[in-house]
């Protein structure tokens, strides 16, 4: 009987096509190297849900469990989920008992996003592992005493980060208590095939424009988490390069809006076509490539974040062309995937992109062939248990 591996994720809770590719990656990367995989989500740790449908945050869990329900079912893991409203004490997709014999089962734990935490008594028996997904910002959350974060990702036997340079002699992110270990986000190759773009296709992106809350210091200096910051510093690119941008975006901030559309940028609501896995893929797989920025914290403190986002671009055989946070040191860059620090280079590498379409589309399938791949990335994971 093969191991039975538990993925603790967040998707009824956020119930978007970025949110279920993340959690298929993992679970059907898991499937393809033998293990048992689970879906596990609860509301203990965070309560608050998404609903695209209504366009609000509450503690109304049915549209999730609803497109929860229909994803697992359309990729043959109808019976491999589960969802805990711990408050009205309820259960979707495995039952109660079904639900407490999986966590007695299962020989790992992964919990990703910090967005889960688990008792002794769940724990008990498992190899445990913290996935951190917000790189610096964890770490700095923690160098500032963040005591309920450290007690959580201390309950887990190893940790693992997106920001793959962080532990490095030469970046400023302090890793201690714990030691952290790189990995990247996985991809499943056969979900994203690789064609040509449409010959009039923009440049694009999904995603956050500005996210409050979450700023952060280091040694008296503030870091944001912000992309909205990063964003102004490229305004200028359409007038640059002559080329189409489409951002799927939530520009509330009318000025914001007005100074995107005066520059040249194209935007369009996100949520609509995030409602749906296929449109979300859709939008990716028709366009010329990515654009997109980073926040501030990973790109300042270099911390080597790379998106899991960007990763299904370069699955798609689109370019991405990405704000620089140190990731050349973990991957190759030039072709096919192409960082960028500054409005200069960032406009020279969206030329280079439209003068050898071919050329780096077919380097961007083979970046994610040997990078992304999620039996390889999670092999890598796991072989450390």
């Amino acid at each position: 009987m093969p191991d039975r591996v538990v993925y603790a994720g967040y998707l009824v809770r956020c119930p978007l096509g970025g949110y279920a590719w993340q959690v298929l990656h993992y679970l059907l990367g898991l499937r393809a190297l033998g293990f048992d995989a689970y879906f596990w989500e609860d509301t203990r740790h965070v309560e608050e849900a998404f609903d695209p449908e209504r366009g609000v945050m509450d503690l109304d869990y049915g549209y999730g469990c609803r497109f929860a329900a229909r994803l697992f079912e359309r990729f043959g893991l109808g019976d491999r989920w589960v969802f805990h409203d711990v408050r009205r004490d309820r259960f979707a997709g495995q039952g109660r008992e079904a639900a407490r014999s999986l966590l007695d089962e299962a020989t790992v734990l992964i919990n990703a996003g910090g967005v889960h935490r688990f008792d002794p008594e769940a724990r008990r028996g498992k190899r445990t592992i913290y996935l951190d997904m917000d790189p610096a910002f964890t770490q700095l959350r923690l160098a500032a005493g963040d005591a309920r974060l450290a007690e959580l990702i201390g309950e887990h036997e190893l940790h693992f980060t997106y920001g793959e340079n962080i532990g490095r002699p030469d970046c400023p992110i302090p890793s201690r208590p714990f030691d952290w270990r790189p990995t990247r986000p996985p991809v499943i190759l056969q979900e994203w095939p690789a064609a040509p773009p449409p010959s009039d296709a923009p440049f694009t992106t999904i995603g956050r424009w500005d996210s409050g809350g979450r700023d952060t210091s280091l040694d008296g200096e503030l870091y944001t988490w912000r992309k909205r910051t990063e964003w102004q510093k490229v305004m200028a690119l359409p007038g640059e390069t002559g080329a189409r941008f489409l951002l799927a975006m939530d520009v509330h901030d009318r000025g914001d809006r007005d100074a995107l559309g005066a520059a040249g940028w194209d935007l369009v609501d996100p949520i609509p076509l995030s409602r749906d896995v296929d449109a979300y893929r859709e939008f990716i797989r028709r366009s010329a490539g990515e654009f997109t920025t980073a926040k501030d914290v990973n790109v300042r403190l270099r911390s080597g974040w790379f998106s899991d986002r960007s990763a299904c671009y370069l699955a798609s055989g689109r370019p991405v062309v990405t704000q620089d946070t140190g990731f050349d040191r973990c991957l190759p860059t030039g072709e096919g995937l192409l960082a960028f620090r500054g409005l200069a280079d960032a406009a020279a590498a969206v030329r280079a992109v439209l003068a050898e379409p071919a050329r780096h589309t077919a380097a961007a399938r083979r970046i994610a062939e040997e990078h992304f791949a999620a039996p390889r990335v999670l092999h890598d994971m796991l072989r450390a248990l």
